[in-house]
């Protein structure tokens, strides 16, 4: 089956630097003019400049400051693209919210999944850094109880990406595990400092907070649209939290 113009197209095993057209979406920069495909990529480069890898395959830091804020719109764009629309939303659409040409997104996210996977491990990545940084703020009762909320939120709309994934049989938890040893253990520090204050039953640990964040987290997608149904099905998780 030919692939629609605006979806990511197979994986290639050939190398970058062919002579392909531009037509077929291809994520290599190679020495063919494709670059030019997508306006206000910025990712242009003299014609006698050497073949580089593709920008999906660079580490961040080697990516000129124009790709990776092109990188960021799109992984930006596309959160709350299939947020909104589910995992089938086209390429086309991504492209269109976050401002850049369908040709950008081919080059950063060569597949579906590698742009599924790169939205999910920089959410884990924002929570964990959050959480760090969190650590010493000065009411810790409350700033458990705020994080917990955050974490549900993210948890509840994350599920149609992760399912995404899964069902593409990519092993989700292995994709996570780096991000969410950070995040348990930064939690893990709010939760003791929200005890030692008070704020927080001394019965509990981080196996059962993460038990109480899925089950607030279905709850809360179980409840979508109704806002008034998920903040008293929170408070209800937070009573029993609070010391008797």
């Amino acid at each position: 089956m030919v692939p629609r113009a605006d979806e990511w197209p197979p994986v290639d095993p050939s190398p970058c630097a062919d002579a392909s057209p531009c037509a077929d979406a291809s994520p290599c920069a190679d020495a063919s003019p494709c670059v030019e495909a997508s306006p206000g990529d910025g990712d242009s480069r003299p014609a006698d400049e050497p073949a580089r890898p593709c920008e999906s395959q660079r580490p961040d830091e080697s990516l000129r400051a124009d790709a990776r804020r092109n990188r960021a719109r799109v992984l930006e764009a596309a959160d709350a693209v299939f947020i909104a629309k589910g995992a089938s939303a086209s390429t086309g659409e991504i492209a269109r919210a976050a401002g850049v040409g369908i040709g950008t997104v081919f080059r950063h996210f060569p597949t579906k999944e590698a742009l599924l996977q790169a939205i999910v491990t920089a959410r884990m990545q924002r929570l964990a850094a959050d959480a760090e940084a969190l650590i010493g703020a000065d009411d810790p009762g409350a700033t458990f109880y705020t994080f917990f909320e955050r974490m549900v939120e993210q948890t509840a709309t994350k599920k149609v990406l992760t399912d995404a994934l899964a069902s593409a049989g990519v092993d989700v938890k292995s994709v996570v595990a780096p991000y969410a040893d950070a995040l348990k253990r930064a939690l893990g520090e709010l939760l003791a400092r929200a005890q030692a204050a008070g704020a927080v039953r001394g019965d509990i640990g981080i196996p059962d907070v993460i038990a109480l964040l899925m089950g607030a987290a279905r709850s809360a997608e179980h409840a979508t649209g109704d806002r008034e149904v998920q903040i008293r099905s929170l408070q209800i998780v937070f009573d029993g939290l609070r010391p008797r």
